[in-house]
């Protein structure tokens, strides 16, 4: 009985996805989207939204079936073997462990730009959006802090999220009052170039780098905090989809506020011509709402800093379980005696962490980079989702999802369409980062004998080749997504949608009965005895 009071509800895990979800992506992504797609960038929220959400549905029947603590780490392991589990589990750990440090950027990027007097000298941390050494300097610092919250205590993190989470819906919503009432200029949605300067090609790209799909990265947290779910068949798809509408809603209306607050002398130029590094504040200081202005500033320190905190504990828990996977050396695998936090996986991820903010040093491009990264690692669920039900007919599923045969092809379509807007070259050097992945496994397999490797390889063959499918296209591909124009405007979308179709059928075929399936059982089987004592206990009560 005593386990059952301390695990999380439906509320308390759509506050972990939604603290996830607002980080620092709405204090930078709406200047960012309506950089690229002028005001059209509400439009790429609502399509960003879509993709998300398709996803998410696949992964919410995974998430129901195994409540298990970094499931994202090992459903596909499940479904195709460890060779697409590993480039899957990769993909996703660079997704979330480059976030870390972007959270830090994003501080340090708001502290640039503050206004008294005393704070000059802030201004010298940031040059043409990159950090500068002094600023780098900062940025270091943060990521000490992040890691020192989660060195020695778990239980501190959680008592501070549910707060820091309110804190964070409570500063948007004041911030989009606030705008929208001191200085809004409805002639900005239409004026210039009408609604989509840049074309709509642009209103796709947004959706892709502008940080849309980075900022609704965070719709995992509850699926990988699922092993805490008092009731997973039914917390987990209403805490997915709950926060991911919630927040559309809030990413919506910042929208809406900043491309109409923005001084219209500013965009005489064409809205690619917005420079800011601060971009709320600097709006709010030249609307000199001056409370507004301090509010900001203690948020860019407050939001940015509960996502770091939160993905340092999670990253820490998905190299434990690709430790556990026999991906990565044992000692990443080690648990702290007393405080139970696998805390050299802590140190690696630090490490990982510090090459990333000294390679990439702004938040613009480290978004772009994690955007593509996730979008990789996305495309497995609907392919896991589908495959398991037909090599796990005999699992129990607490949520069954309706229409998954439609849903699961739909969200890989709507991912690699995604994939696709991110433009070349960065979709080729994401993909790169990838594959860069693969020696380890191969070292790993060595090291086992290649027992199984060549069952394993071929279930995941497809990955790979649709990998290098998409490069090849995105650098054929239209001008208008940075390719060198061989596959025009419109068939290049056309291609992507039958060639996914094509490696969408490929992939849930490929699945197999994998080994790993016995500790997909066990997970499975724990959580329907859980549902069972549940059920028996209030009946009991409602008996009394």
């Amino acid at each position: 009985m005593n386990h059952l009071h301390r695990r999380m509800g439906t509320f308390s895990l759509t506050m972990v996805g939604l603290g996830s979800i607002i980080g620092s992506g709405w204090l930078f992504g709406a200047w960012r989207a309506a950089q690229i797609a002028g005001p059209a960038a509400i439009i790429s929220w609502i399509i960003g939204m879509i993709v998300i959400l398709f996803i998410g549905l696949s992964y919410s029947e995974l998430g129901s079936m195994f409540p298990e603590a970094g499931g994202m780490v090992k459903y596909t392991q499940y479904s195709h073997g460890s060779f697409l589990g590993f480039i899957a589990a990769w993909a996703n750990w660079i997704a979330i462990v480059s976030v870390i440090p972007v959270e830090a950027v994003a501080s340090v990027q708001y502290m640039s730009s503050w206004p008294w007097e005393w704070a000059k000298w802030t201004s010298s941390l940031v040059e043409n959006g990159t950090l500068t050494l002094p600023g780098l300097g900062i940025a270091s610092v943060l990521l000490l802090i992040y890691f020192l919250l989660n060195f020695w205590t778990v239980s501190l993190f959680s008592k501070a999220n549910s707060l820091i989470t309110i804190f964070k819906i409570v500063i948007p919503g004041l911030t989009i009052g606030s705008l929208l009432f001191a200085g809004f200029h409805s002639e900005n949605f239409t004026s210039g170039e009408g609604i989509a300067p840049n074309g709509w090609a642009s209103v796709l790209t947004a959706v892709a780098t502008s940080g849309i799909v980075f900022a609704f990265n965070g719709f995992q947290s509850p699926i990988n905090m699922a092993g805490e779910a008092k009731n997973p068949g039914r917390s987990i798809p209403l805490a997915v989809v709950g926060s991911i509408l919630i927040a559309t809603v809030i990413y919506i209306l910042l929208q809406v506020a900043f491309i109409g607050a923005v001084d219209p002398s500013m965009t005489v130029h064409g809205w690619s011509h917005l420079n800011f590094n601060s971009p709320f504040a600097d709006l709010a200081i030249a609307l000199s709402i001056n409370w507004l202005v301090i509010v900001l500033y203690a948020d860019a320190f407050v939001s940015p800093s509960g996502t770091g905190i939160t993905y340092t504990a999670t990253t820490s828990r998905m190299i434990y379980g690709m430790e556990k996977n026999k991906y990565l050396p044992g000692v990443l695998g080690k648990l702290h005696p007393i405080y139970g936090v696998p805390r050299q996986a802590m140190f690696f991820n630090l490490a990982v962490s510090f090459i990333f903010l000294f390679l990439f040093r702004g938040w613009g491009v480290l978004a772009e980079i994690i955007s593509v990264a996730t979008l990789i690692s996305y495309i497995t669920g609907p392919v896991t989702a589908m495959t398991l039900r037909r090599t796990g007919k005999e699992f129990y599923r607490p949520l069954r999802l309706k229409g998954l045969s439609i849903i699961a092809p739909l969200g890989f379509i709507f991912a690699s369409l995604t994939l696709y807007w991110a433009r070349w070259p960065l979709t080729g050097q994401v993909l790169f980062i990838i594959m860069m992945g693969l020696p380890i496994y191969f070292y790993y397999q060595a090291k086992l004998k290649w027992k199984g490797f060549q069952k394993n390889f071929l279930a995941g063959l497809w990955m790979v080749t649709y990998l290098l499918c998409m490069i090849v296209i995105s650098y054929l591909g239209s001008k208008k997504f940075g390719g060198i124009n061989v596959i025009p405007y419109g068939w290049d979308m056309l291609i992507i949608t039958c060639l996914s179709l094509v490696f969408y059928v490929w992939a849930v075929k490929s699945g197999f009965k994998t080994e790993y399936l016995k500790e997909a059982t066990k997970v499975n089987e724990e959580m329907r005895l859980r549902e069972r004592t549940i059920e028996s206990q209030l009946d009991k009560e409602k008996a009394v």
